[in-house]
């Protein structure tokens, strides 16, 4: 058994932007951070768990590639004896890439794959296991556009994230009944973020009008899905800029 009663936020794809802002959401509202990302990425995962401590909250750095089945078996049991009962867990990993289906090779198509669909699968098994123990969790997925439409030059990343949001409509109704909230969240339009603050000359543009997704507001939408009782829980949300077309 852990030392701590504290729960626990596993944040899955705790990167810079979206992952960051969900960690420190759920550690403002009390929760343990444990923050996942490849080992590769070691560094910017403690520097994240570092900002956490100095707002006053509890984070944890866990380097794991979320693809090795032992490796995630591992990492839940671990925090789960040493840190703290899994109250939330979060699967936040993106894979997004775009080819050309005729440019689409067999190792891209597998790898997006295991990152957006195969380790999600990983998380929540494990996750469930503690869970459906205690008979409480929430369990939450992070979708896209391509979860809901594919799109020329997405095969991949829309098989993946397809594959996603099946898992999660078929844990929600295996896992409601036991008191388990599993949500699945279709992010639909561009995040302010890392990325498309390097690519895209109108972003500060953008986020002075609202038409930018915010990492904040996002992240307490998920805080508000774990918050909701149960005689009116939401599987899938979906979240977007007032002016985004779709």
């Amino acid at each position: 058994m852990s030392e701590s009663s504290q729960p626990v936020c596993l944040v899955i794809g705790a990167g810079d932007d979206t992952g960051g802002a969900i960690a420190r959401a759920f550690a403002k509202e009390g929760y343990q951070a444990c923050l996942v990302r490849r080992p590769r990425h070691g560094d910017a995962l403690e520097k994240l768990a570092d900002s956490i401590r100095a707002d006053g909250g509890t984070a944890h750095a866990l380097p794991t590639d979320a693809r090795d089945e032992d490796a995630m078996v591992a990492l839940v049991e671990q925090i789960e004896s040493e840190i703290g009962p899994i109250e939330v867990a979060v699967f936040n990993i993106g894979a997004n890439v775009n080819f050309p289906i005729t440019e689409t090779t067999g190792r891209v198509y597998r790898k997006v794959w295991e990152m957006a669909a195969f380790s999600g699968f990983l998380m929540g098994r494990e996750a469930a296991r503690f869970m459906t123990e205690r008979g409480k969790g929430t369990i939450l997925f992070t979708g896209a556009t391509a979860s809901m439409r594919g799109g020329p030059g997405y095969s991949a990343f829309a098989g993946a994230k397809f594959a996603l949001r099946a898992l999660a409509q078929a844990m929600a109704r295996e896992l409601g009944p036991k008191n388990i909230h599993v949500a699945h969240i279709v992010i639909d339009g561009a995040i302010d973020s890392n990325f498309i603050r390097q690519n895209d000359p109108n972003v500060d543009a953008r986020r002075e009008e609202d038409a930018i997704l915010s990492p904040d507001a996002i992240a307490q939408n998920y805080v508000m899905l774990h918050r909701q009782t149960r005689s009116a829980w939401t599987h899938e949300l979906d979240l977007r800029p007032w002016k985004e077309s779709w």
